[in-house]
């Protein structure tokens, strides 16, 4: 009982004093950015690049473990990401030099559920104000403000009423 409690406070306990959200703002500040990016990586598996731009209050659920976003991308403000969310473009084998992929905006207040995949094609992808993508839906266009989407690949399952508060958010 003792080593199971030992090894609960080790894997839950690490990442409390780590505190995701805070490595996550620290990434580009001059001296420690590059440290906590790596410290983001090996503890996490969590690869946000310095050069995503993200608005203000990011959450971060689940600890993120698995989250991986592509440097092109700019998330808005209040936006929600779970674990093994991706981020990225689909032509990973052409050199970013030459890819037609421009990147991805998240709008404000989207919820990006659990192992989905917000993949960017020729363009830029954009996901509008509000949308919630279902857990391991693959998002492969543009979306609306306030929608759901579902599924591999995601398609167009719902609407949200913009007043309509969420259950379970908490800042």
């Amino acid at each position: 009982m003792g080593a199971q409690l030992s090894a609960m406070w080790v894997d839950n306990g690490l990442m409390a004093l780590l505190d995701v959200h805070r490595l996550v703002a620290a990434r580009r500040r001059p001296l420690v950015g590059r440290w906590c990016h790596r410290l983001l990586k090996w503890t996490a598996g969590i690869e946000i690049p310095d050069a995503v731009e993200i608005g203000t209050d990011l959450r971060i659920r689940h600890d993120g473990f698995g989250l991986v976003v592509h440097p092109r991308t700019r998330i808005g403000d209040r936006v929600v990401l779970f674990q093994g969310v991706t981020i990225g473009r689909s032509d990973v084998w052409v050199p970013q030099s030459e890819s037609p992929f421009l990147g991805i905006d998240i709008g404000d207040d989207v919820w990006i559920c659990s192992g989905a995949k917000v993949i960017g094609g020729a363009g830029r992808l954009t996901v509008g104000r509000g949308t919630i993508i279902g857990a391991n839906a693959v998002l492969l266009q543009s979306t609306g403000d306030w929608e759901i989407w579902a599924g591999a690949p995601a398609r167009l399952v719902g609407k949200r009423d913009p007043d309509d508060e969420l259950p379970g958010v908490q800042p």
